[in-house]
């Protein structure tokens, strides 16, 4: 009689094999049939066991990002709903930033307006509790990882369970108060080098970011949870942008200030 692998045993193969990846620097090409997860439910119980081996370094999550949350950013992938992916800590740093260019396959930049948590989150969750959990919102630069063969050949599971191109964050200031502003309203612009390459609202974030946070607690998290002091990266409003040694990268937020990196 044929034995059947039991599920854990397959989305823990497929971790191990991402896991190998990032840790070497190589470009992944893909899962063969046996091992791509078929929809998005497998892709985030790939990308749990992921997380549980980069953990086991002391590297401990504290946050996620949300991507595919604005038009240009559907239309630059073609996807078309939001995908999560984990941040780990060793991922994130207070601005100004510094990031080795040559630990990364082929970095890029995103424009990112972000949230810490000061209470814990928990679904059924809506709007009025999610914003009360909230403890400061800031402009951050996001920093992913093209660390694929051909991106473009993979499906949107695939991605995901790899944490959907994310490879760390830049926080800018987060003692800005911004509870009587409208998050909507809220304009930023990101440029490398001093030449400006694209801005954005707050309201291209699903039509108002707190809804990327609904979607992130009522969705891939709902099983966890946000514990407090998680960072949630609701979304780019500038198209990805891939940089090269030496670039340095600044998004200008109104009202929540700059930030920058420098790629070493």
């Amino acid at each position: 009689m044929t034995s059947i692998e039991p599920e854990n045993s397959r989305f823990e193969r497929a971790a191990a094999l991402l896991a190998r990846h990032r840790r070497e620097g190589r470009a992944f090409p893909g899962f063969d049939d046996e091992l791509r997860p078929r929809d998005g439910t497998e892709a985030y119980a790939i990308q749990s066991e992921l997380h549980a081996l980069l953990s086991a370094g002391g590297d401990g999550q504290v946050g996620w990002k949300i991507g595919c949350t604005t038009p240009a950013m559907q239309e630059y992938l073609g996807i078309h709903e939001p995908a999560g992916g984990r941040i780990r800590a060793a991922s994130v740093q207070a601005g100004p930033g510094r990031v080795e260019r040559d630990g990364l396959v082929r970095p890029g930049v995103e424009c990112e307006l972000a949230v810490r948590l000061a209470h814990d989150l928990a679904a059924p969750c809506d709007r009025e509790t999610a914003r009360a959990a909230i403890g400061s919102v800031m402009a951050a630069i996001e920093v992913v990882d093209e660390r694929y063969d051909d991106w473009r050949a993979l499906d949107a599971a695939t991605l995901t369970a790899d944490d959907f191109f994310g490879a760390g964050a830049i926080l800018g200031r987060e003692d800005v108060p911004w509870r009587e502003l409208d998050l909507g309203a809220v304009t930023a612009s990101m440029s490398i080098n001093g030449v400006v390459i694209g801005s954005g609202t707050g309201a291209d974030i699903l039509g108002d970011p707190l809804e990327a946070l609904l979607w992130l607690v009522n969705g891939p998290a709902r099983a966890t949870g946000l514990p407090a002091g998680s960072i949630v990266l609701l979304g780019s409003l500038v198209v990805t942008k891939w940089v090269e040694k030496g670039d340095v990268v600044t998004i200008d937020n109104v009202p929540f200030g700059s930030v920058s990196v420098t790629f070493a």
